[in-house]
């Protein structure tokens, strides 16, 4: 359980000052950066520049239907390889319609390991829980696809630990067996939550919303939701010795401060 905190790293969302709130973490922490559908990859491009200068590790989301074309992807690699960035994630995003001709992760993917770059790891995404837009058996065949072209996979947030050991268990015995980072809410102050989605824009928000309504039904059982109840039963899953979970991927909805000395706190008391 310690080993899997330390290893943690937060995700973070492109907003206007948000790289002035970050002195709550570690010089050289890691940190991922989203794709908003409204602001696009060059807003998370321009982001990643301004925190490596700080001395972060960043790994830029690369959302599919948020790339033009094939010019677009290489001006991005460039972009990229420029900045040394050693690791992406490659979602397929939340945008309804595509803006070019990927229209999910996998055909992203497959451009990309056509292109060539110095990019070392790629993520690819992964549900758990499912998707409300696809089946459960989709989501495996696309799973199976994509793995052939990325090092590891980040899940999406899983309130459930049983689910979530079954399915790191199942997709070992499929063959999918890549270093999984779990999707960890961090400690969410429900009316922060609320205002930064909002920040995003209100289509994203319903979006958000919609597809997150796990978060929202935890939320409705207090102001501020934790996940210390979540990372115990995940680290006492009967067969969690059997998955190839590496770590967490933490939720923390630009709630940075109070999500880092949860995982701080958290860690001190394990030692």
């Amino acid at each position: 359980m310690r080993e899997d905190l330390e290893n943690a790293y937060m995700e973070i969302i492109p907003v206007s000052g948000i790289e002035d709130r970050l002195e709550a973490l570690q010089p050289n922490s890691h940190l991922a950066i989203t794709c908003s559908p409204a602001k696009g990859v060059d807003e998370t491009i321009e982001l990643s520049e301004k925190l490596i200068s700080k001395g972060f590790q960043v790994i830029p989301h690369i959302a599919a239907k948020c790339v033009s074309g094939e010019k677009h992807l290489e001006t991005i690699v460039k972009r990229l390889d420029a900045l040394n960035i050693e690791s992406i994630f490659v979602p397929g995003g939340d945008l309804p319609e595509p803006i070019g001709k990927f229209n999910n992760a996998y055909d992203l993917l497959k451009a990309l390991n056509e292109c060539g770059h110095s990019i070392k790891n790629i993520g690819i995404a992964a549900h758990p829980e499912g998707h409300p837009d696809v089946n459960e058996k989709i989501l495996m065949e696309a799973l199976e696809k994509k793995k052939d072209l990325a090092n590891y996979i980040v899940t999406q947030m899983c309130f459930d630990a049983n689910i979530l050991g079954d399915w790191l268990v199942r997709i070992n015995q499929q063959g999918v067996n890549l270093p999984v980072w779990v999707g960890l809410p961090g400690v969410i102050e429900r009316g922060r939550l609320l205002r930064t989605s909002l920040r995003i824009g209100v289509g994203d928000s319903l979006r958000f919303l919609r597809k997150k309504s796990q978060v929202a039904t935890e939320l409705m059982k207090s102001s501020v939701y934790s996940p210390d109840k979540l990372v115990k039963d995940i680290s006492e899953y009967k067969n969690i010795a059997d998955t190839n979970l590496a770590g967490y991927h933490i939720f923390c909805f630009n709630q940075i401060e109070i999500s880092e000395k949860w995982r701080t706190e958290t860690i001190s008391k394990l030692i």
